[in-house]
């Protein structure tokens, strides 16, 4: 059928064909999704401007095509598994609304997981690569108003500082200090490998963010974000065949400390940052010891987890103990029962073997998987001693790890074609 317009008006013929038509859409989903990645640093409260961006952005791309390749399918069954359990347990407790509203968040950061696993498995390094630059800047964004609210320049109590400690846009300094480590890595990973366009604006951005993650005074984070830089260090070191690369390699990583260790001890030098520094670097504090602590607490827990193949439903270790497990995988017990005790181990077991997998294996996704699977082993190492199956950002992760390993088989020689 031809194309007419008024009389004096010419027709543009990209737009009859629908091609920048279908450009502008794509930018614009582009766009959604880099505000969506950056919004995950807002955390005041419950929801934030990355739920209201979620969906959308989640609609827009599944009408643009995203799809399920057979490298992500194991987390696909292993996350449903591990929601039926919770489910069935919540089932006693459905005339309670705070189990069933906690559910219903585990079903969306499920759903957002499995978005990202779909997400990046194509056109892998241009979307790793937007969605880490844009984490960053939500890093350095968090970081500096949680030094800020640390040193109090604002002059408003308890903006971007909580518990003496530093926490930015979170609610929890905890939560706040983890955060920030995929950033670090990012940075770290560009200054390393020389791919970082402008060094000297990393370099800022990366102290930034450790001084953040210090001033957060979370011991999660300060021992996960030593293991992070590390593994990632390590992986880098030891996958390049360049003699020179190894020698900047090692020449950057003692840069790195040394200023990082300068920075500390400037800090350091402020008294109250200095008492707190002592107070935090204790391997316990009050509130673990004794029977009705932390780990008093996860002893009785379990002995009563052994007589409950159901588990206590979802929340409710916190109606018998009031506090939480601070322990993910005694909470996946507590939380789905024995099933979804065991499916949730079997996702970290699993998803531990495609990380470090990937790390081995030479392949075109390894960089991005050298900056991931660090920070996401950093997570699963946490979970020891926090509760992290509500943080927004370990369900990103999980889905970009997942992600590069459907993308690693569908770019091999013998992994070509979709699920």
């Amino acid at each position: 059928m031809a194309h007419t317009a008024a009389p004096g008006i010419p027709v543009p013929a990209g737009f009859a064909s629908g091609i920048p038509l279908l450009a502008v859409v794509r930018g614009l989903a582009k766009a959604l999704f880099a505000a969506f990645i950056f919004f995950a640093c807002f955390a005041f409260s419950e929801t934030s401007p990355y739920d209201a961006v979620a969906i959308p952005t989640i609609l827009l791309w599944l009408c643009l095509g995203v799809r399920l390749h057979r490298g992500a399918v194991p987390l696909l069954a292993l996350l449903l598994l591990y929601l039926g359990a919770i489910v069935i347990a919540l089932f006693p407790y459905l005339n309670e609304d705070f189990p069933v509203t906690w559910t219903i968040q585990l079903i969306y950061l499920v759903v957002t997981c499995i978005f990202f696993a779909m997400f990046f498995s194509e056109d892998t390094q241009a979307r790793m690569e937007l969605a880490l630059k844009a984490y960053t800047v939500s890093c350095v964004f968090s970081a500096a108003l949680g030094i800020v609210g640390y040193l109090q320049w604002l002059g408003i109590e308890d903006l971007f500082y909580k518990y003496d400690r530093a926490s930015g846009t979170f609610q929890d300094p905890n939560v706040f200090g983890s955060f920030l480590t995929l950033g670090a890595l990012y940075l770290m990973h560009g200054l390393l490998t020389g791919s970082a366009r402008r060094p000297l604006v990393s370099l800022a951005g990366l102290l930034i963010i450790m001084a953040g993650i210090f001033l957060s005074f979370s011991r999660g984070s300060w021992g996960g974000s030593v293991v992070a830089v590390l593994l990632m260090v390590g992986s880098v070191y030891a996958g390049s065949g360049s003699v020179r690369l190894r020698r900047r390699i090692v020449l950057l990583t003692l840069a790195t400390m040394v200023l990082g260790t300068i920075a500390v001890i400037g800090l350091l030098s402020v008294e109250h940052v200095h008492t707190m520094f002592e107070t935090r670097a204790a391997l316990a504090q009050d509130y673990d010891q004794g029977e009705t602590g932390r780990f008093g607490n996860q002893v009785r827990g379990l002995a009563m987890l052994l007589e409950r193949p159901f588990g206590m439903g979802p929340m409710h270790w916190r109606l018998v103990f009031g506090l939480e497990p601070h322990n993910s995988y005694i909470g996946s017990f507590a939380n789905g029962g024995w099933l979804g005790g065991v499916v949730f181990v079997g996702l970290v077991l699993a998803t531990s073997f495609v990380g470090f997998r990937l790390l081995v294996r030479p392949s075109p996704v390894r960089a991005h998987a050298q900056i991931v699977w660090p920070a996401l082993l950093m997570f699963f190492l946490q979970a020891f001693q926090i509760d992290i199956e509500k943080w927004r950002h370990v369900y990103m992760m999980l889905g970009m790890v997942w992600a590069l390993e459907a993308a690693r088989l569908r770019m091999s020689p013998m992994g070509a074609g979709p699920a």
